[in-house]
Parts: structure tokens; sequence; C-alpha cells
């Protein structure tokens, strides 16, 4: 580790207690060697045990009915969701609350990211760096230097280095308590109900506590910003001298199957974390096949965390897919209830006035259909006209977006979708007929009463006769006069 080589130079350069040092640890050794040895037998059957133990947990997602089976892993508490609709496919102990370890520090970059500036200079003070424990993980960066924000997140996510987490909480909130404060209220927002942070980068704490559900949702929001999957799926990192950093040192990625150690194709990124009392934890992400999911363990027994990560990304790759609900969707539109009584065109058709987003996403077993799922339709929502949400028995497993053409329709909450008048041209055909038959009929009655023959005459004749009768009239009557 990059700081015990700086501190083991500082001792050097006395050149003092080495001999004195070397002496000591030699009759340590002697001395409580085998004790060491026993204990470190003992403590790796018990750990073994417990592991044995955790495996036989129930898996809660398995209780669905037509769910695929998950497999059974050694981790105390587990989650694998979907990161686009937030859909749950495996579930173990999600909501029981665990130590999180390092893996704290995805909340930490997410807010230094959401909240900084990135070319940002991220300065160390005493109480960021002096306030660790001895051996806790860090780069060696001393009080009194600094880092870019950008810099100081590899520092983070690859080495996950204790004191940078802190100097980045001083940066963004002034001091640390101000920070552990936001990141709190942060977890809030996102929607986490089972989480309580303690510090910036989760060395033991009684109360820095969370569930696999909390550390899933937080990081979806953490692999949604391009810049943090980049930098946690990174796998060695070189910093250089600078005029505020004075040493050149290469970093390297723990995460196995970030670095390559574990290969699996697909991987976006992830964190380490690991402390006595919550033992390996891990998160991770990996796309393929247009899914892109999100694995969280906790309390496992290295290299458990990695394998059993594996393992539940098979799961969910080889037995989900994304329903392209635009197209497969047959319930709604167009024509049927509750859209295509009321919202149709003149040719009957009501896809010239609405349409299911295309960006929609739903997450269903593989071999299940669309029509399988139980839907709902909302209009709560301003943007859209409406919103389709689908559940298979009681999970919910995204929605789809019913977009409107004509921004001027919309739906009333209350009263649903709203009584637009529309023609039908089967309905209009007929009055169009019938109106253009008994216009020709009329005229056609008219042209022959005109051209009928009364008496050897003509109806207009007859007329031209009678007018000139009247003009006969006339005239005797004027010369009479």
């Amino acid at each position: 580790m990059r700081g015990m080589n700086k501190l083991w130079r500082k001792i050097r350069a006395t050149g003092r207690g080495i001999l004195v040092t070397i002496l000591l640890c030699g009759l340590s050794v002697c001395f409580i060697g085998g004790r060491a040895v026993c204990a470190a037998e003992a403590g790796g059957t018990d750990l073994a045990a417990a592991a044995e133990a955790r495996k036989k947990l129930p898996v809660q997602s398995n209780e669905t009915p037509g769910w695929p089976a998950g497999p059974a892993i050694t981790a105390q508490a587990a989650i694998l969701m979907e990161a686009d609709t937030g859909t749950i496919l495996y579930a173990k102990n999600i909501h029981e609350q665990n130590y999180p370890a390092s893996t704290t520090k995805i909340l930490t970059c997410l807010l230094a990211v959401e909240e900084g500036s990135l070319t940002d200079e991220v300065r160390f003070s005493e109480q960021a760096v002096l306030s660790l424990p001895p051996g806790s993980s860090n780069i060696g960066i001393d009080p009194g230097e600094a880092l870019p924000l950008e810099t100081a997140l590899y520092g983070i996510l690859v080495g996950s280095a204790n004191e940078v987490s802190n100097a980045v909480g001083e940066y963004i909130a002034g001091s640390i308590p101000a920070f552990v404060e936001r990141m709190n209220e942060r977890a809030r927002t996102l929607g986490c109900t089972d989480s309580h942070f303690a510090n910036t980068n989760g060395l033991p704490d009684k109360t820095h506590l969370t569930s696999a559900y909390d550390l899933a949702v937080i990081a979806r929001a953490f692999f949604d910003h391009p810049l943090l999957a980049r930098i946690s799926g990174t796998d060695s990192y070189h910093f250089t001298r600078t005029a505020t950093q004075k040493d050149d040192f290469t970093i390297r990625n723990k995460h196995k199957l970030v670095n390559g150690d574990i290969p699996y194709e697909g991987i976006v990124g992830g964190k380490t974390g690991y402390t006595d009392g919550a033992r390996e934890t891990l998160v991770t992400c990996a796309e393929r096949d247009g899914l892109r999911l999100i694995c969280v363990v906790f309390k496992e027994e290295s290299p458990a965390q990695f394998t059993d990560t594996v393992t539940l990304f098979d799961y969910g790759f080889n037995n989900f897919r994304v329903a392209d609900v635009a197209q497969e969707e047959t319930r709604f539109l167009p024509g049927e209830p509750p859209f295509g009584n009321y919202l149709t065109d003149i040719f009957g058709s009501a896809s010239a006035v609405l349409s299911i987003d295309r960006s929609s996403r739903v997450i269903l077993p593989t071999g299940v259909r669309i029509e399988d799922t139980d839907a709902t339709v909302s209009y709560d929502d301003p943007d859209i006209f409406a919103r389709i949400d689908y559940r298979w028995h009681d999970i919910p497993i995204g929605s789809a977006a019913v977009l409107r053409k004509n921004s001027a329709l919309t739906a009333d909450p209350k009263k649903g979708f709203p009584r637009i008048v529309t023609l039908r041209l089967f309905y209009v055909l007929p009055w169009i007929w019938g109106s253009a038959f008994s216009y020709c009929l009329l005229v056609t009655i008219i042209t022959l009463l005109k051209s009928w023959h009364f008496g050897g005459l003509t109806i207009s004749e007859r007329r031209k006769l009678r007018r000139k009768r009247r003009e006969s009239r006339r005239e005797r009557v004027h010369l009479d006069e």
C-alpha cells in the first residue's frame, strides 16, 4: 500500500529503530506464530460454516409464481435489478440492513459529480487524512496536497481511498458531517428507506447501515452517469507528479470482474468493499442484449462475492428479456378499450391520435408474452397522455408511455379519457351515399317535370304561353284607355 510505503520511507530516513523493530518482529513470530495459525484456521472454519448457513437462507423472489428460480448463493443479502426499469429480478433479504463498507463510496462520488466541478481542486486537510484509523485503505495523499476533482474520483473508485473520500466531502459541503447530511438526504430523494450513512467511506460505525435494495437504487443513479460508469470500470490509473501532488504512482482496481482477473462479458463497472464486520461486499453493473443489470451482494467470503455476482448475472441474462411494448402490446391500441372507444380518427384507427413510446421498456421472463401480464392505465403524468404500468403477480416489471400526437389532447385524471367526437368512415359513408342519391333523385324529378308534356305542351312552353297571354291582355287594356 502506497501510504505504508511512504511511512516506511520516513522511518528509514531517521535511521533509528530498525534493528529493534526487526528483533521484536522475530520474537513475536516465534511466540505467537503458532497461536495465530490456529486462530486463523478456527476462524476460517467458522466463516466457512457461516457462509454455508447463509446459502440455505430463502430467496424471496423464488416465491413468485411463474418467476424463474434464482440460484442459492452464500451472500447474507443480494439483489439483481434491471437498471432502466428498476425491475427486481432476484431478491434475497433485500431490505435487511447491513454494513456496506467501501461500497458507500458510490454515493460519495454521485454527490461529487452532481454538486461539484470536475476541474476544481480538492485540497486535503489534516482532518481528512489524519482522522483515518491505522491500516485504513488510502493512496497516500498528504495534508496540504490537492487533486482535481476528476482525478480524486479515480482515487476513490479505483483505489478505494478513504482520505480522498473525506477530502471530497469537505470540498462539497465544507465539512465531513455536513456532507454526510447531504448523503442521507440524497438517499431519501432516490427512494431509499433502509439507510443511514455516518461517514463518507464506509469505515466501521454501528449506525452506518444500508440494504441491498437501497444500494441498488443508488447504483442506478450512479451508473446512469457516464463519467462515473467509466471511472468505476477502469482497471488501473496512473497518478503523475504535479505542483500540488508530489508522487508518481499507479493504483489497480481490486474488483476482479473489472480488472480482468475474472473475465466476464459486458461489465460496465463496480465497487468493492470490506471490513471485518461487513465482510466482503460488492456492487457491479453489466450490460448485454439490451439488459443493463445491477448486482449487489452483502456479507460474503472472498472470492464468493465475485463468483456469486457472475452466477446472478448469468441468471439474469439467461432468463429475462426486454419486451418491445410498441410492437408487442395488442390489448390497448389500436381500436380496443379504453383507447379505441374514445380516440380514433376518421378512418377508425387510434394510431393517428395516440402511440406507445418506442423507448418504453418492460422486463419479462423468457417465453412470457406481454399479454400474459397485468396492466393498469393511469393519467397522472402531465407530460404524457397516459401510462400503462405492467406487473407480473404484483412484481412491477416496467411501464409504457402513451403519447398524444395532438398537444391539445389531454386526459382528466378524475374522468379518465375525454369524450372526443370522431367520425369513422364506416359509419359516415352510408350518410354520404344517401345524401348524394337523394340529391340526384331530386334533380332528376325536377328535370323530368320540366320536360313533361301536358296537353301537348311542356311545362316551359305552357309558362311561355301564359306569359304571352298576360302581356296581350295588358296591351288591349292600354289601347282601350
